[in-house]
């Protein structure tokens, strides 16, 4: 008996250990904050994701959109004229004083380095005249320009609102897009600044402890951070070494330290666990008999491990990595090609025949004559 109860403890051992395998292979990283991306800055391969569809409210994460927004629309040489209503916003502030004027670009790097409220507010008065407009229109940039899909703001500056919401896939497409500004990511990876405003001389320092240097992470490039009751702490990064570049998105973490530590293993992931590889232009894929191929050559990111390729119905390229589609590539068609030699035999051969025709037509006629003559001579 005691060796029939030893079997089956051994059994269920076996079986225990090979779930938690297949869970750790399907889940490889434990993030504790609500919502996590981890995104490849250049290919957009999403590497990691943890509720990344989920709406959630981005707190200061609004400004990344309100900075890029404001450097693709605005002149940063503009001067600014600030409001009593910008004055007045609550929060976080770089203490702007109503009819002070100051530089477009001072306020972006305010809103970006020390987190501004009332930066935010003078950036979108002065874009659009009001906050209200300023919201209708950053929304439809959003869509058109970057293209997020489930991403709605009522203010620039990220102050709580119900209908100011988006994901972390969404703010990972907003930061790599806004990446690609050199403008951008000068401020966006700023650890101090001087600031001198007719209330407020002082040094601006970053709030983001990894791009600071507090907490040690090697290849920190920027950083934003976010906080209000309803949205928690919430953190987007970008880092890159020789190999890759990254940005990590985590939303709703219940304490700064998890969103530092989740973004800590994002990074460590993304650095240590993928590299890229290029698909040559006109490499074809076959599937129900058509062919597919790039225009251009096509930089993947795969899993160190390898990732698996597979090509659907419409021809779109998708890179699977730990069961997941982490990227896809809309390939282009191949048209199969005229066989010219064919078509010329075939014309040849309809040249031939009718010179046949047209050769027993006379034969015909020939012989018709010569019976009539024949007969005209016997006459």
């Amino acid at each position: 008996m005691s060796k029939i109860v030893s079997f089956f403890i051994i059994l269920m051992l076996i079986l225990s250990s090979q779930v938690n395998t297949y869970a750790a292979e399907n889940q490889p990283l434990e993030i504790k904050s609500e919502a996590a991306v981890l995104v490849d800055s250049e290919t957009g391969a999403i590497l990691f994701n943890k509720n990344g569809d989920e709406r959630l409210y981005p707190a200061s994460l609004t400004k990344i959109a309100t900075a890029i927004y404001a450097i693709e629309n605005g002149n940063v040489e503009d001067v600014v004229t600030v409001s009593a209503r910008a004055e007045k916003e609550e929060g976080t502030r770089v203490y702007l004083v109503a009819g002070e004027k100051v530089p477009l670009i001072k306020l972006i790097q305010g809103m970006l380095i020390n987190s501004g409220n009332d930066a935010a507010v003078a950036i979108a008065e002065h874009l659009d005249g009001s906050v209200e407009q300023f919201a209708e229109n950053i929304n439809k940039y959003l869509a058109e320009k970057i293209g997020v899909r489930d991403t709605h703001f009522t203010n620039p500056n990220g102050l709580f609102n119900e209908n100011h919401y988006t994901t972390a896939i969404d703010l990972a497409l907003i930061t790599n897009y806004a990446k690609k500004n050199p403008v951008f990511t000068e401020i966006f990876g700023t650890k101090e600044l001087g600031w001198s405003g007719e209330s407020w001389e002082t040094i601006l320092l970053t709030h983001h402890r990894l791009l600071k240097g507090e907490i040690p992470v090697e290849g920190i490039t920027g950083g934003k951070t976010g906080f209000v009751n309803e949205s928690k702490h919430t953190l987007a990064t970008t880092a890159e070494n020789e190999k890759i570049k990254l940005t990590a998105i985590v939303l709703k973490a219940d304490s700064s330290k998890d969103s530092y530590k989740d973004t800590e293993k994002l990074i460590e992931y993304g650095f240590t666990s993928f590299k890229h590889s290029v698909i040559k232009q006109n490499e074809l894929f076959t599937i129900n008999q058509k062919e597919y191929y790039p225009k251009n050559d096509i930089v993947i990111t795969e899993h160190v491990n390898g990732s698996k390729e597979s090509i659907t119905d419409q021809g779109i390229l998708e890179v699977v990595t730990d069961g997941q589609v982490s990227q896809s590539i809309q390939l282009e068609v191949k048209e199969p090609k005229p066989i010219k030699v064919k078509e010329e035999k075939l014309l040849s051969s309809e040249r031939s025949s009718i010179n046949i025709l047209y050769g027993i037509i006379v034969f015909a006629f020939a012989g018709l004559f010569l019976g009539v003559r024949k007969r005209l001579v016997k006459r």
